[in-house]
């Protein structure tokens, strides 16, 4: 009876240890997504789009990590293209292509990936270690415009490829790009005339 006694407390010791660790276990197992959460927040841009760009969408780096953004606003007759990357990155050589989508818009490869050292802006308006600005004259006729963006940056996991997010090209690798409806952008001319008539309370 005092050897039942003996094995029945051992049992319940047992089974009380093995819930302890498996509920350790399950406590580790949680801080180790948060952790996992915070790591992927980090990445996150702090720029976010209030609508006040005519194309606004995250700049990629390594497939991965949310660098920064790519902006388009219509000034004119000009598209100000501009690369923006986060506090903890830094952006060095940048290439651009733009152009209307039903036509040969970007050069790419015979297996369809974008050949980036004949994309034809290269030499950006103005930069900085954070930002890189492209004007572009808006010389064809047509609303629906295709864009590839490319970036060489270095943060936090080092030096990375970045494409501004869109859809990927039908080659082998993960460069992107995107579409946009010209006719829908605002140009910041407009915005001023209207800030102009907005202020005009007519003859006095």
């Amino acid at each position: 009876m005092k050897k039942l006694t003996t094995l029945m407390a051992v049992f319940f010791l047992c089974l009380i240890v093995g819930c302890s660790n498996e509920q350790l276990g399950d406590e580790l197992s949680e801080k180790r997504k948060n952790k996992q959460t915070e790591l992927e927040q980090q990445d996150d841009s702090p720029d976010t789009d209030n609508g006040e760009h005519c194309v606004y969408t995250h700049l990629i780096a390594g497939q991965h990590h949310t660098a920064g953004s790519v902006t388009i606003d219509v000034d004119g007759d000009n598209l100000i293209v501009t690369f923006t990357v986060n506090s903890d990155w830094t952006i060095g050589t940048t290439h651009l292509s733009i152009g209307l989508c039903e036509n040969d818009w970007v050069p790419t490869t015979g297996s369809g990936n974008p050949q980036i050292g004949q994309f034809e802006f290269t030499e950006p308006f103005s930069e900085t270690d954070n930002e890189v600005v492209y004007i572009i004259p808006i010389t064809e006729v047509g609303d629906n415009y295709c864009f590839a963006a490319h970036a060489e940056v270095e943060g936090p996991t080092g030096g990375e490829t970045a494409w501004a997010e869109g859809s990927e090209f039908s080659g082998n690798s993960w460069a992107m790009y995107s579409e946009f409806d010209l006719s829908s952008c605002t140009s910041n001319d407009d915005d001023e005339d209207n800030d102009d008539n907005d202020g005009d309370n007519g003859p006095t």
